[in-house]
C-alpha cells in the first residue's frame, strides 16, 4: 500500500496559487494585463491613494498600455468614459493612442473627448511628454480642429472655462480656420485680439455689456464665469433659480454662503428641483453623487434641501437592478477604506471616501434586494443591524459609523462557512488589500489566498453560487482569481451594477468584465 502520510489529500491542493503580493504586503493574484488596465482606467484619477502614489499609477498604466493591443486600449477608453464616467485615464489612453495607433484614436476621439474638460485633459497630457511626444502631431491637431469646428459659436463660448491649457491656448496650438465671419470674430474674442463685436453671439455681447455695469439680470453663462465676480445676493438668487440639476447639486454650499437660502421661496424651488424624479433620472444621478452632496452640505444648507437629497437618493436607486436569489453583501470598513475614493490631490481632494462608496453600494443593493444579508468586515466580520426598509442614506450612515481595523477579506466567507449559510451571489466591495489573512508560509510558498480557500469550501454546499469582487481603487491584484464563478470588476459608477446583474444571470462569457469591454464597438 502507498505511504498514507505522503499521499494524503491536502485541502485546497488544487486551488490556484497566488502570483504576487498586493500593495499592503499580502499574497494576491495578479490581474491579467487587460484586466489590470481596465481596473486602473475604471477607478484611477491619477491621484495618490492610500497605498500608491499618482506617479506609480501613471507608470503602471503606461507599462500596461505597451503590453495591450491598441484595439483594447481604444475600447477601454470608450468604456471607462461612457460607462464609468471617468475623465483622466480615458484621456491618457487617447494620448497613448496618439503615439501608437492614430487610426484607432480617430475612431474613438469624438466619443471619448466629448466636452471641453476632456479636450483640455487630452492636450495637457499629450503636451507633457509622458506618452512619448510633446507636440500634438498632424492627426491629433486635425482631430482637435474638428472638435472646435463641430461646436456652435455659443457652445464654444460656453466651453471657455478652465486653464492649463485654456481654450485660447488650444486654439493657438491648432490654428483652426474659421468658416464664417462670426466664427472669426469669436476666435478673436477668445484670443483677446481685435474683432468686430457686432458679429459675436448674442450671449457674448450680453455678457460683455453686463460686466460693464453689473446691473439687471445675470446673463445665462457658465457658472464658472461668474464665481470670481462681486455678485449681489439677488444676483446669486437669480443664478440659483435657473441652475440645472447637476449644477444645483454641486453648489449648495456656495448658494448658502451667498445668502441664497435666506429666501424661503428659493429653498422650496431648489428642494423641488433636487427631488424631482424626472430630473434625477435625466441627470443619470448615481447615488454616490448625492451622498457627496449630502455629506458635504454645511450647516447653512436648510434641512428641507437635505431631505430633498434623501428623496433624490431613493429615485437614484432605481438604477440598481434586482438580482435573483439570496445575496450576501460584504463591504470593507477597514482603515484604508477611509481614504478619498478619487485619491489625494492638494486643494482638490474629494470628501467622499472609499468607505462612503462601499457603504452606499451596499445600502443600494440591500434596498433593491431585500432578502440580502450585509456582512461588513475589517479584521473580522463587524456586527451591523440594517433594515432594508430604511432609506439608503440611513443604512449607509450606519455602515460608515462602524469601527475600522486591518483588512481580512476572507472573514465574511469564513463566517458564512461557519454558519453553513446558503446564498446565490456574494458581493465584496473593497480595495482588495487584504493582509491579515496571509499565513507566514504563504508569503513565500505561493499558497492560495485564504479568501479563495474559503470560497472553495463555500462552493461545496452552494455549487451554483457566484462571487463578485468589486474593487473601487486603482490597484492590480485580487484576492479571488477570475474563473467561471468569480467576477473581478472595478469602478464606482452605476455601470458596475449592470455587469453584476448580467454575471448573476449567467450572461457573461469566461472573460467576464474584459469580455464586456471587448464588445464595445469602435
Amino acid at each position: 500500500m502507498a505511504n498514507k502520510q505522503l499521499f494524503q489529500s491536502q485541502p485546497g491542493a488544487l486551488l490556484p496559487r497566488t502570483t504576487g503580493m498586493n500593495e499592503a504586503g499580502g499574497v494576491a493574484y495578479q490581474l491579467e494585463d487587460r484586466a489590470a488596465l481596465a481596473q486602473l482606467a475604471a477607478t484611477g484619477c491619477l491621484n495618490a491613494t492610500y497605498y500608491a502614489s499618482a506617479e506609480t499609477q501613471l507608470e503602471t498604466v503606461l507599462q500596461l498600455a505597451v503590453k495591450t493591443p491598441t484595439d483594447f486600449l481604444a475600447r477601454t477608453a470608450l468604456y471607462c468614459r461612457k460607462k464609468g464616467l471617468m475623465k483622466d485615464t480615458p484621456a491618457l489612453l487617447c494620448a497613448v493612442l496618439a503615439s501608437r495607433d492614430v487610426d484607432r484614436l480617430e475612431l474613438i476621439f469624438d466619443r471619448v473627448i466629448d466636452d471641453a474638460k476632456m479636450l483640455r485633459n487630452f492636450v495637457q497630457i499629450l503636451r507633457s511628454g509622458v506618452t512619448g511626444r510633446k507636440s500634438l502631431g498632424t492627426l491629433p491637431k486635425r482631430l482637435v480642429r474638428r472638435w472646435l469646428e463641430s461646436r456652435r459659436d455659443e457652445d464654444l463660448f460656453r466651453a471657455d472655462v478652465g486653464q492649463s491649457p485654456s481654450l485660447a491656448d488650444i486654439i493657438k496650438m491648432v490654428h483652426p480656420r474659421p468658416a464664417t465671419a462670426a466664427r472669426a470674430a469669436l476666435y478673436g474674442y477668445l484670443l483677446e485680439r481685435e474683432h468686430p463685436a457686432d458679429l459675436l453671439p448674442a450671449i457674448v455681447r450680453e455678457f460683455e455689456a453686463w460686466k460693464k455695469d453689473r446691473q439687471g439680470p445675470v446673463p445665462d453663462v457658465p457658472f464658472q464665469m461668474l464665481t470670481a465676480l462681486p455678485l449681489t445676493s439677488d444676483q446669486w438668487k437669480s443664478i440659483a433659480r435657473r441652475a440645472p440639476w447637476q449644477m444645483t447639486r454641486m453648489n449648495l454650499n456656495t448658494f448658502a454662503r451667498h445668502g441664497v437660502f435666506e429666501d424661503k421661496q428659493i429653498v422650496s424651488l431648489v428642494a423641488d428641483r433636487l427631488r424631482n424624479e424626472t430630473q434625477v433620472k435625466r441627470a443619470r444621478a448615481f447615488p454616490y453623487q448625492l451622498l457627496m452632496a449630502y455629506t458635504s452640505a454645511g450647516q447653512d444648507v436648510p434641512a428641507e434641501i437635505r431631505d430633498a437629497l434623501q428623496d433624490a437618493m431613493e429615485h437614484a436607486t432605481a438604477n440598481v437592478p434586482q438580482v435573483n436569489g439570496k445575496v450576501i453583501i460584504c463591504p470593507d470598513v477597514s482603515g484604508s477604506m477611509r481614504s478619498a475614493v478619487t485619491g489625494y490631490r492638494k486643494g482638490a481632494t474629494s470628501a467622499v471616501t472609499c468607505l462612503h462608496v462601499a457603504a452606499l453600494v451596499s445600502a443600494c443593493l440591500l434596498r433593491q434586494n431585500r432578502n440580502s444579508v450585509v456582512l461588513p468586515f475589517s479584521d473580522n466580520v463587524v456586527p451591523a443591524t440594517l433594515n432594508p426598509r430604511d432609506s439608503v442614506m440611513t443604512n449607509a450612515e450606519k455602515l460608515m459609523a462602524l469601527p475600522s481595523g486591518g483588512t481580512n477579506c476572507s472573514a465574511p466567507m469564513a463566517e458564512l462557512n461557519r454558519q453553513k449559510a446558503q446564498a446565490d451571489l456574494v458581493i465584496y466591495v473593497s480595495d482588495n488589500e487584504s493582509w491579515m489573512d496571509t499565513p507566514a508560509h504563504g508569503r513565500f510558498g505561493g499558497s492560495p489566498t485564504r479568501t479563495m480557500a474559503e470560497w472553495s469550501l463555500f462552493k461545496q454546499s452552494n455549487p451554483q453560487a457566484r462571487l463578485v469582487c468589486l474593487d473601487i481603487q486603482p490597484y492590480t491584484t485580487t484576492q479571488a482569481k477570475e474563473q467561471k464563478d468569480i467576477l473581478n470588476i472595478g469602478g464606482f459608477s452605476d455601470s458596475v451594477f449592470e455587469v453584476i446583474a448580467a454575471f448573476a444571470r449567467g450572461e457573461l462569457g469566461p472573460e467576464h468584465w474584459v469580455g464586456e469591454i471587448n464588445q464595445v464597438p469602435l
